[in-house]
This record gives structure tokens, sequence and C-alpha cells, in this order.
């Protein structure tokens, strides 16, 4: 299930070029045209999934293993020290192609700070209340 008008399916189909590091009957996986770091790649299902909400399970239990092999790769062949798999939903969280991707970014040492935030404090009373809330709505 492919969608007309979305670039992703589009890529990941053959449709428009770009360059691959590795493809199977599943995914494609490419560089990044605007990387965060030298090597930044996507994973893409040939497959139109809007988010990981609409992700089905049998292409959800390759993506992880995928990520892995690639970013292994990455550390052995661009000398970076570890990676970030990065998977955004919605547009408050940063997505901005609504096709399910993922991202693999190099990380290289003393290279610029990329997925990273200010640890916050909750109290318990508070943890309880979310972990109630979010266990209601399951």
């Amino acid at each position: 299930m492919k969608e007309n008008d979305c670039i992703f399916c589009k890529i990941a189909n053959g449709e428009i070029p770009s360059k691959a590091v590795y493809e199977d009957d599943d995914f494609k996986v490419i560089l990044d045209m605007s990387p965060a770091s030298k090597g930044h790649a996507l994973i893409l299902p040939k497959n139109h999934f809007k988010d990981v909400c609409e992700l089905d399970e049998q292409t959800a239990s390759k993506v992880l293993p995928l990520a892995a092999k690639i970013g292994e790769a990455m550390k052995k062949s661009l000398g970076c020290t570890g990676f970030n798999i990065v998977q955004n939903n919605g547009t408050t969280a940063g997505q901005t192609v609504f096709h399910f991707h993922v991202h693999i970014i190099p990380r290289y040492e003393d290279g610029p700070a990329i997925v990273t935030w200010a640890p916050g404090h909750s109290e318990d009373q508070e943890l309880a209340e979310l972990a109630h809330a979010i266990q209601m709505a399951l």
C-alpha cells in the first residue's frame, strides 16, 4: 500500500532517486539530504504508514533490528563512536513527512549535541497520576 502523493513512498519504491545504503523487500535505507551529522540515514518502509501508531506488527518487528544493523555498519565504516535512533510522531514531536521513518544519526567524539534535553523532576504523586492516566487509555 502506497500513497501517490507521499514523497517517502516514491523514494522507497524507486520513483525518486536517492543515495541508498540498504534495501530489501520491505525497506529502503537512504542518506538524509539534510543530515544532523555525517552519514545520517533514514529507514523508509516501502508501504505507507503515517506514523508508529499506524505501523503493522510485521513491519514494526523488523525496524529495530535493521536500525541496529545500520548503526553497527556506521560505526565500522564512518568511525562514529555511537548513534541515535530517532522516530518522531506528530508535528509537535518534529515529524515533517507523514510517512513512518526512523532516523539513524551517527555520533562522533566532540560532535554537536543533537538529541538532548534537560532532565526535569516529578514528584511521586504526579508520577502515580500520570501512570494511572496512561493505563486507563490502554
